[in-house]
């Protein structure tokens, strides 16, 4: 998969929808693209995320659906952003990403850059090792995705059970998570958003990857609404509105 922009792969979902739809109008929005990206991570093959440029929101959450990470440096040199920044916008993740970055990275750094809503520049994210490869130039990405998929395509067919491949609830990796949550930062923010994130991973180490989606929506679509979220929602409208 990869983004026919030559300097974005996926800037993040459309916040005007998630501001201005009715509650049972979010739910299904929220909940129709969770199907539309589970159906990615269950296709009977090996897949990877061609990233290009910035993958923010849920344009990451696209990404981790696929098997793998691969990735390049910016053509223009310029690092580009990678990460989940609901949080500063005082909602977030709706489509899994509390349930994925964990399982890609150190989970007590993922949960926290999550509950903090603070995205990672591409070197950071590269020396965290979020990326299952990284291509030595824009130019090379593609050769190096497909070379991926390849290689892991001469295992067979991957197993498919209705969840990511690479999520917290996977037994080489629930054991980190819960101790991460067990050990949560002293710096983590007490704010709607972060005790969003931190119980969508514990409930999806608790009772499974649907639950875990579940929460994202229920907190979603109550935070977007709540004083804090129409705040600093609005507050992102007008910066954008003067940029322009």
């Amino acid at each position: 998969m990869a983004s026919a922009s030559e300097k974005v792969f996926v800037a993040g979902a459309d916040l005007k929808t998630i501001a201005e739809l009715e509650e049972d109008a979010l739910d299904r929005y929220l909940a129709f693209g969770q199907r539309v990206f589970g159906r990615l991570s269950q296709l009977p093959f090996p897949t990877a995320a061609a990233i290009n440029g910035a993958a923010l929101g849920g344009g990451l959450e696209l990404a981790m659906h696929c098997d793998g990470l691969i990735a390049a440096p910016s053509a223009s040199g310029k690092p580009y952003p990678i990460g989940l920044p609901e949080a500063g916008l005082s909602i977030c993740p709706g489509w899994g990403g509390t349930n994925l970055l964990p399982a890609r990275m150190d989970p007590a750094e993922a949960i926290r850059l999550t509950a903090i809503g603070k995205p990672m520049k591409f070197d950071e994210a590269h020396g965290a090792g979020l990326f299952d490869a990284v291509a030595e130039s824009a130019e090379a990405l593609l050769v190096t995705a497909k070379g991926w998929v390849a290689e892991r395509a001469t295992h067979g067919r991957p197993e498919r059970d209705g969840a990511p491949s690479r999520w917290i609830g996977r037994s080489n990796i629930a054991a980190d998570c819960v101790a991460a949550l067990d050990a949560l930062p002293p710096d983590l923010p007490d704010t709607g958003s972060a005790r969003a994130v931190v119980a969508a991973v514990d409930v999806g180490l608790t009772e499974g990857w649907q639950a875990a989606l579940e929460c994202e929506r229920r907190h979603l679509i109550h935070l977007r609404r709540s004083p804090e979220g129409a705040a600093a929602i609005q507050a992102f409208f007008a910066r954008s509105a003067a940029k322009s």
